[in-house]
């Protein structure tokens, strides 16, 4: 069922700016009574007509979840602050010393940050070198000695509570599950596999190149025992997105194998995406010239990528890469060992 983007769209608006005006007065507003509900499932009533808790997270699933997991990782937070604090006043080392100083003496005591460690950082995060000097160092600095101290407080928590475990009475967000049909989107791995990853992705994205990295990861880990379905979800900011997606496609028509290569071969270096690149990339990896271009000048499965596009829209997909782990989202790329998690629990069924 499609769902009604406008309206949503337009009550979470006028829930951000408040149902202001100025003409407006207090007597007009909405008259809300907060109640218990008379029944499980309902969350709200108007007149004869009951709304539903599904009804009410349609189309809003993966923000809801977001927002789960962000007051999940807030409440997590403090209770790691507490457990450490527990921990250090236990300890028999602590006597006069205040919890930064035991911190700082017992804890993270070895953490050195070097030029080297400040240099990989900067190249990594590809930061312009005309805007590299002392300060961007200084800054660079701080935060890999945070980061050190945060892993340094984790391992010593870790080896604390080896042995006699914190019990933990918070549930942890549940993650939105969909129907998700793969239809005749290329896939890698085992066609009947027991886990079936989809992913809805973007050959121009940056992040998009990082998730086929991490799908990379799971090929190499899982081999036929996942499979992993492609769907374009090429966004409109990104001028050359759809002939990519429709170039993959175009490859895929004359031999599976080399979508995969060319999928590859585009995420390695998304400045080559013009219908000149892409020409040459099909050529690269082994494509027919001349089927190629006369699928290309056809735009024969444009119709294909709007199909993914308008079923992405449909699942609540907003940025890219999207991911649906046996109908488990998973928004962005995450680590692999986030994919993991859920992949080997699926499998132990």
């Amino acid at each position: 069922m499609k769902r009604s983007w406008f309206m949503t769209g337009v009550f979470v608006l006028a829930a951000a700016i408040g149902f202001s005006s100025c003409s407006q007065d207090a007597d007009s507003k909405p008259n809300f009574i907060f109640k218990p509900a008379p029944k499980d499932g309902i969350v709200a009533k108007i007149g004869d007509v009951e709304i539903s808790e599904k009804e009410m997270l349609q189309g809003i699933e993966s923000q809801v979840y977001d927002a789960e997991v962000k007051l999940h990782e807030l409440k997590m937070g403090r209770i790691r602050s507490l457990v450490l604090k527990s921990l250090m006043e236990a300890d028999p080392r602590k006597k006069d010393l205040s919890n930064d100083e035991f911190l700082e003496k017992h804890i993270a005591n070895d953490i050195k940050i070097s030029n080297k460690d400040i240099d990989a950082f900067i190249a990594e995060r590809k930061i312009p070198k005309e805007n590299v000097n002392d300060q961007i160092k200084e800054k660079v600095r701080q935060f890999l000695e945070m980061e050190k101290k945060k892993e340094a407080i984790e391992n010593w928590i870790g080896e604390k509570t080896k042995k006699s475990a914190v019990e933990v009475y918070i549930a942890e967000p549940s993650r939105p599950v969909f129907e998700v049909d793969t239809g005749s989107a290329p896939f890698a791995g085992g066609a009947d596999a027991k886990v079936t990853v989809v992913e809805f992705s973007d050959f121009q994205c940056p992040f998009c190149a990082k998730g086929a990295d991490i799908m990379n990861e799971l090929k190499k880990k899982y081999g036929s025992k996942i499979k992993i379905a492609f769907k374009n979800y090429p966004l409109p900011f990104h001028t050359h997105a759809k002939d990519a997606a429709h170039a993959g496609l175009c490859v895929n028509e004359q031999k599976s194998e080399l979508f995969w290569k060319m999928h590859d071969l585009m995420f390695a270096d998304q400045t080559k995406l013009s219908r000149e690149d892409l020409k040459a990339s099909a050529k690269k990896i082994g494509a027919n010239a001349e089927e190629f271009d006369k699928c290309m000048s056809s735009n024969k499965f444009m119709a294909s990528i709007e199909a993914d596009m308008e079923q992405g829209k449909d699942l609540g997909v907003q940025s890219t890469p999207t991911f649906f782990v046996n109908g488990q989202l998973i928004n962005g790329a995450h680590p692999v060992e986030t994919f993991s998690e859920i992949i080997d629990r699926e499998l132990a069924k």
